[in-house]
């Protein structure tokens, strides 16, 4: 693409409004940044769109928003589903309400009903919403953990979950014929609701959603009995949770509920972190600050559209310390085992979910309860299919799915993670095991003791810039071509091959086919035990390496799992 002729074409057109143009003026002389803006269209993934705003068809802005609007309408009309319409939310990022309305009043004027939230709203509450409402797809403007210059645009289907690759592809195919400078109009908002194409709502369905939540619930029981002598920090990253989960906790007894003031303020500048993302233990200083003052047991935080939970509690020592995703994933699970089988309602038929960079001590606790375990791809639109699947089966009942990056399900009443009911659940088996005069760093123990010893080590490889795609892609090219045989002296048994469909087997040479939805993933199964992942990210720059690794003991573990980092990372 011509990017110089497309930024003139943009500062030309009568479409684009004069304030873009000033902010397209301002870089006339930074060929970099127009070769950036202007060098190809904001890429279209399975999730949707995400990147920074600004001016440009490689930006988050109102045009882009409403051209991809434009080619999610033709879908739909193509569909036949207009008057089932479509659920729109957003998160407090700065512009999200805004393109939230764009992206409303562009389905409206194309005859399409709107459903629109009345504020922002967590993304597992679209999720539940669309089912609900039998809308035909849902649109969510957040960017999730990203930091402030990001925005985004998640895209979701009737069942509740992100778009399929192949519903994806369409949209895609649409944004490709149809020029993001066409004359893409918009409806009034008035005309709209006096229409009935504009539907607002709001807290009707917020009621509805809670009580699934907290129907969710295993044993408030111990929430109750210790409500005056257990504390919990929570935060909001500034973001969506910052009402529901407060409720939700004190709906289950908890009283000594400490918030992090700082925090709970809506800021789409995210400006008390650098990253408003609880992945990284940075983000929780002040949590930190508040949990040592008021001596408080645990610390949750949730992500700007509060589908993420990130978890650090007290250890021996007094100090705040991460409990990683995989470690959370998996207390979970065994904690709603426990209480399941305690309460005798534990059935032979329930089946789970994780993703398949997710620690592998969840195979372990499967196989010892008689427990379904299903692998999907990364990213929770491969779970919310698979619960789609398993209900239409009617074979086994899904109780709990979630992948290492901090995203955890309940339940089926949404079909894409969920911080509100996950938070409830951490602080529900903190108390559990409070009341056996444990921590949840002796829980942990008590699982590998259980189950044999596992550690997970996860590292992301930023490639940005123009060349960033490329140069990305190249690195499973390299691995495809010559095949690692080993890893640190450890031989590799097993590849899969993710995006060409394929195992193969190294030591018979033998290949089978591998019924997966195509995703560049190369998947190392080592003798030992461990497995070594590379994937791309599927939406920042980055290439991601994970290692799985299973010792003798947890130093083993560790040590197995830093060996194996250095290895691959020397191979790309």
């Amino acid at each position: 693409m011509d990017y110089i002729k497309e930024y003139n074409r943009f500062l030309s057109s009568n479409l684009i409004d004069e304030e873009s143009k000033k902010e397209l003026l301002n870089i006339k002389d930074n060929n970099t940044e127009i070769e950036y803006r202007f060098s190809k269209l904001l890429d279209f993934g399975t999730a949707g769109l995400r990147g920074v705003m600004g001016i440009g068809i490689n930006m988050m802005n109102i045009y882009t928003i409403r051209h991809t609007t434009f080619s999610l309408g033709k879908v739909i009309l193509n569909e036949g589903e207009e008057k089932r319409g479509v659920v729109i939310c957003h998160d407090p990022r700065n512009n999200s309400d805004k393109f939230a309305l764009e992206a409303a009043l562009t389905l409206c004027n194309m005859g399409i009903k709107v459903y629109l939230f009345d504020d922002l709203r967590p993304t597992p509450e679209l999720s539940f919403a669309i089912r609900h409402l039998k809308a035909i797809s849902g649109i969510n403007i957040t960017a999730s953990h990203n930091t402030k210059e990001y925005n985004g645009y998640k895209v979701y289907w009737e069942d509740g979950a992100q778009l399929s690759p192949d519903m994806a592809h369409k949209v895609h195919e649409n944004m490709i014929k149809i020029d993001v400078l066409s004359d893409i109009k918009i409806m009034e908002k008035d005309e709209a609701v006096k229409k009935g194409l504009l539907k607002i709502i709001g807290e009707d369905i917020d009621n509805i959603y809670l009580e699934k939540v907290l129907s969710e619930s295993e044993y408030s029981k111990y929430t109750i009995k210790h409500k005056d002598d257990f504390k919990v920090v929570y935060t909001p990253f500034h973001g969506c949770g910052y009402k529901f989960v407060p409720y939700v906790l004190s709906k289950i007894g908890l009283d000594n509920i400490i918030k992090v003031e700082s925090q709970m303020v809506l800021d789409g500048n995210f400006s008390t972190v650098k990253s408003p993302n609880p992945e990284n233990a940075d983000g929780f200083n002040e949590a930190i600050k508040v949990a040592k003052k008021n001596n408080a047991n645990i610390i949750i935080g949730t992500d700007p559209d509060a589908d993420r939970v990130g978890v650090m509690a007290k250890d021996k020592d007094g100090e705040y310390k991460v409990i990683t995703g995989n470690q959370v994933g998996a207390l979970l699970l065994e904690y709603i085992i426990m209480a399941k089988k305690e309460k005798a309602e534990f059935e032979n038929n329930f089946a789970i979910t994780k993703s398949i960079v997710t620690t592998n001590i969840v195979d372990e606790i499967c196989k010892k309860n008689n427990v379904k375990l299903y692998e999907v791809l990364t990213g929770f639109k491969f779970v919310g299919k698979k619960i789609k699947e398993i209900e239409e089966e009617g074979i086994y009942k899904f109780i709990y799915g979630f992948e290492e990056s901090i995203g955890y399900l309940k339940g089926s009443y949404a079909r894409d993670k969920d911080g509100i009911v996950t938070s409830m659940l951490v602080c529900e088996m903190a108390c559990y095991y409070y009341d056996k005069g444990m921590d949840l760093f002796d829980a942990l123990n008590c699982l590998y003791e259980k189950y044999g010893y596992f550690d997970e080590l996860t590292e992301s490889i930023y490639m940005e810039g123009l060349d960033g795609e490329e140069r990305i892609k190249n690195i499973g090219v390299k691995l495809r071509k010559d095949i690692p045989t080993n890893f640190s002296g450890t031989n590799v048994i097993r590849v899969r091959d993710y995006q060409n469909h394929i195992i193969t087997n190294l030591k018979t040479r033998e290949k089978e086919k591998l019924n997966e939805v195509t995703s560049d993933v190369l998947f190392f199964e080592l003798e030992d035990g461990c497995d070594i992942i590379c994937r791309p990210s599927g939406t920042e720059p980055k290439i991601k390496l994970y290692i799985l690794s299973k010792g003798s003991s947890v130093k083993d573990a560790k040590y197995k799992s830093r060996k194996y980092m250095k290895s691959i990372k020397e191979m790309i």
